[in-house]
């Protein structure tokens, strides 16, 4: 018989709204780490000591905004956080403060969020929503310097992008962008000539979230409807379908493969988290514990020899953090 799906290790609570966004830094072996970072719809950002279960701080750069999206830049005392006031800020949080030392206007008022990825020591890009409405730009940071703005062809129709992945295959070699977009396609671009490579026409409603092994070259993406679709790219570098999974109620609002790559999360708009297995996409367990829509999932950046956790957020205002599945 299987067992019963576990309850949340434990519950955060403290944020006055909506959780739209988390991320784990649990890299730097000092003993009040590790850190969860949230963003919330009245535009707070907490920062919560997940040893002690309590908030260590709370930001409030937005004016009001709703956060949007949070991403520590290499180390736990600098955080970029992005917001409905269409910035994207960066802060300094070492020795306590709470600063916003710099940031750049997106022009977007969109709910898409920014990807981050680095490509080098003390060099990242930010793939971010353009000011029209179906551009993608991408800047390297810290310079800000443009590295290119992608826009679809004229006759594409693709709609506004709605959730981005900056990839690479290997250390070194060119980067490459994952656009989900609101007609239901996924675009694959090449950052290097600012061309698509590849389209797949892979959902019927508007793509809400994605995530991408690059290992594997093997992504996955949720969108409106009731399906997981898994998709992957072949050795002519184009997208094609692999395989889908039919859900029991429709809405997917996040999804998340875990860093080792073994298990896949799903946040749900019918309140549950979904656990499947990565390789085969198994289902394993359903969690059961929100009040309203979960709006995230985000697992830790844990070495193998510590725990695993995951954390799920909801429009319930509540953060559930999970340890589920270590042994996988």
């Amino acid at each position: 018989m299987a067992l019963p799906p576990p309850d949340p290790q434990y519950v955060l609570r403290g944020a006055n709204d909506a959780v739209n966004t988390l991320c784990f830094h649990c890299a730097d072996p000092k003993p009040e780490l590790p850190l969860l970072f949230s963003g919330s719809s009245d535009g707070q950002i907490h920062i919560w000591n997940i040893k002690t279960h309590r908030m260590d701080r709370m930001l409030n750069g937005h004016g009001g905004k709703s956060v949007l999206w949070v991403k520590t830049l290499g180390n736990r005392n600098t955080l970029l956080s992005q917001g409905r006031d269409q910035n994207v800020c960066l802060w300094d949080l070492a020795e306590g403060r709470k600063d916003v030392t710099d940031s750049v206007f997106t022009d977007h008022a969109g709910f898409c969020k920014c990807s981050l990825l680095q490509v080098a020591e003390r060099r990242w890009l930010m793939a971010m929503p353009g000011k029209d409405l179906e551009e993608v730009r991408v800047l390297e940071l810290p310079s800000k310097t443009s590295v290119c703005t992608l826009k679809p062809e004229a006759d594409a129709k693709l709609g506004v992008p709605l959730c981005l992945k900056l990839w690479q295959p290997s250390v070194g070699s060119s980067p490459s962008l994952l656009a989900g977009y609101e007609d239901g396609s996924l675009v694959l671009w090449n950052l290097s000539v600012g061309k698509s490579l590849s389209r797949l026409a892979c959902h019927q409603e508007p793509i809400m979230a994605l995530d991408f092994d690059s290992e594997k070259a093997k992504g996955v993406s949720g969108s409106s409807e009731k399906m997981l679709c898994v998709w992957r790219q072949n050795e002519q570098q184009d997208l094609e379908m692999q395989q889908t999974c039919q859900l029991t109620n429709p809405g997917i609002a996040d999804v998340a493969l875990r860093p080792d790559k073994k298990i896949l999360a799903t946040a749900g708009w019918d309140y549950r988290i979904r656990i499947f297995g990565w390789k085969k996409l198994r289902p394993l367990a359903v969690l059961d514990y929100h009040t309203a829509t979960v709006h995230c999932v985000a697992f830790s950046d844990h070495s193998q020899s510590r725990e695993r956790l995951m954390a799920a957020a909801s429009k319930d205002h509540r953060i559930s953090v999970w340890a589920i599945y270590n042994q996988t």
